[in-house]
């Protein structure tokens, strides 16, 4: 099995339907693609959804490589237009709290969690390092289906996974959780 880095996507405009990134969250996908690009990537994978799409371009871009499109790599459920924040919140923290809760236009976050790990299982075969651009959601949903319910990282339920911190997966084994010091200091 090779080694599978999972990138959150990097800083996205507010609001519902589907942003793209920021100024600051391409800054932060340039600062991540720079730091991957040091370990010889044979793939980067994107979720279709904007924000992370335009993080895979990046790595990719600066990797050399063309991004491929996953949609197991999207997102547990999105905020809709025309929905208002509350009933997004609200939904969101349901499918946190009960694991098999199907949020309307959404998956549940076992099943979101699963579909993630089919993923890692798939790419798991290709040679080198991967990189994959996802969400903070269903990054979290693969941890609590691979570590458990009480291992994750104090927080990460509550306030979620930061803009571009990469998560490092091998065999499926967890190496590292949603890390940030690539974004720091000098590449």
């Amino acid at each position: 099995m090779t080694l599978i880095y999972l990138v959150q996507h990097g800083e996205k405009e507010p609001g519902p339907g589907d942003p793209g990134l920021t100024g600051a969250g391409r800054e932060q996908a340039g600062r991540t693609a720079r730091w991957l690009h040091g370990f010889g990537l044979n793939a980067v994978y994107g979720s279709p959804q904007r924000r992370a799409w335009e993080t895979a371009e990046i790595i990719a871009s600066v990797c050399g490589l063309l991004p491929r499109r996953d949609v197991r790599l999207r997102e547990r459920m999105n905020w809709a237009d025309g929905q208002a924040l509350e009933e997004f919140l609200a939904e969101w923290a349901r499918s946190v709290r009960e694991r098999d809760y199907v949020p309307g236009g959404g998956d549940s976050s076992r099943r979101a969690g699963e579909r993630l790990r089919a993923f890692l299982l798939d790419v798991a075969a290709e040679p080198g390092p991967v990189a994959a651009a996802t969400h903070g959601g269903v990054t979290v949903d693969l941890l609590r289906t691979l570590l458990g319910e009480g291992a994750l990282p104090g927080g990460l339920l509550r306030e979620g996974v930061p803009s571009c911190a990469v998560t490092t997966v091998h065999n499926l084994d967890v190496v590292e959780v949603a890390s940030v010091a690539h974004l720091w200091g000098p590449l």
